[in-house]
């Protein structure tokens, strides 16, 4: 009862009439629960668990459809029950011992930064776009070094070798990580938000928060969905990455290293053998559809045979480090 009232007691100089139908059931939320860090605890998951499955679902149905193999990166790798069944439970574990204990202290972590909560009003979009720009442009330059830094072999051999256990990754896949993995890279997304909390203080609102991880979310989901559709995001903003970009990373091994935008790959020669496999794919249109599976066939061995080579070499390097440490 003591926490119900000094929850509420936060709203005693709020005037409920002037708020939107949104704000008032966020206000509702936190007067409900009665505990700011349970109620923001208790949000944060289950905003991510529903977003992550809620987006990963329409992915296995148009995995399970044939008629949408025609856009399949990799149309001979569909994957099966048992491979999709696997991934779930590694997923959910690194959820609930990996990500659950962060999300449950954000709160009091996010107040220490500045950052504002249960309060209302709440951020007009005009407002958050900014700062989502902020946020993405942070992500996906950590994404970028963190991920480049997990091919290196002891960390490759380690932590990241889980996730590259699919060369054809689908929509549940976007998480399928290490602990270490989840960990390391979950820093990116709240560390752009923690860092402009910082900076700004009692400007940041959490809902802007919430915003975020559910474009972050809808965007890692996208990008291992393994399909490139005409209307994909990539189609109508060149520099946004897609799973055109990142489904060749999992195929090839040694390339496209970025999650959201192609620019850094570009301007750090990272992404030279996708440009070259694109540009020869470019080249089969117009060609006789026989012709142009066979050739697209004999492409993805090729590049898929080249990454099993780079991978293998990375862990013998890796076996070389233990070695040279146990002598």
């Amino acid at each position: 009862m003591n926490a119900v009232n000094a929850t509420t007691s936060i709203y005693d100089s709020t005037d409920f009439a002037s708020l939107s139908y949104l704000e008032q059931k966020w206000a509702a939320w936190y007067i409900y629960i009665g505990n700011p860090i349970l109620a923001t605890g208790l949000a944060s998951f289950l905003l991510h668990e529903i977003v992550y499955f809620g987006r990963s679902i329409p992915w296995i149905i148009i995995d399970a459809i044939p008629y949408f193999r025609r856009w399949k990166l990799q149309p001979n790798k569909i994957p099966s029950p048992q491979e999709q069944w696997e991934c779930t439970k590694q997923v959910l574990f690194s959820h609930f011992m990996v990500e659950l204990p962060v999300i449950w202290f954000f709160h009091p972590m996010a107040e220490m930064f500045g950052m504002r909560t249960y309060e209302v009003p709440l951020p007009t979009f005009r407002e958050m776009l900014p700062q989502l720009a902020w946020f993405f442009f942070f992500e996906d330059l950590f994404h970028y070094l963190a991920h480049r830094a997990l091919h290196y072999g002891p960390l490759y051999k380690h932590i990241h070798k889980l996730h590259h256990k699919y060369s054809a990754p689908f929509g549940l896949a976007a998480e399928y990580a290490h602990p270490a993995e989840v960990a390391i890279l979950g820093l990116g997304t709240i560390g752009g938000p923690l860092i402009f909390a910082a900076l700004n203080p009692h400007v940041l609102h959490i809902a802007t928060v919430y915003l975020w991880i559910t474009l972050r979310l809808f965007q890692a989901i996208d990008a291992h969905s393994g399909y490139d559709f005409p209307w994909s995001l990539n189609k109508f903003i060149p520099f946004w990455s897609g799973a055109d970009h990142h489904d060749f990373h999992h195929m090839a091994f040694t390339n496209n290293f970025a999650t959201s935008f192609r620019w850094w790959d570009r301007m750090l020669g990272t992404d030279t053998s996708y440009r070259s496999y694109r540009k020869k794919m470019a080249a089969l249109k117009g060609k006789a559809k026989s012709e142009r599976d066979a050739v697209e066939k004999a492409l993805l061995a090729e590049v898929e045979a080249q990454g099993l080579i780079a991978e293998a070499e990375v862990v013998r390097k890796a076996d070389g480090v233990e070695k040279v440490k146990a002598a």
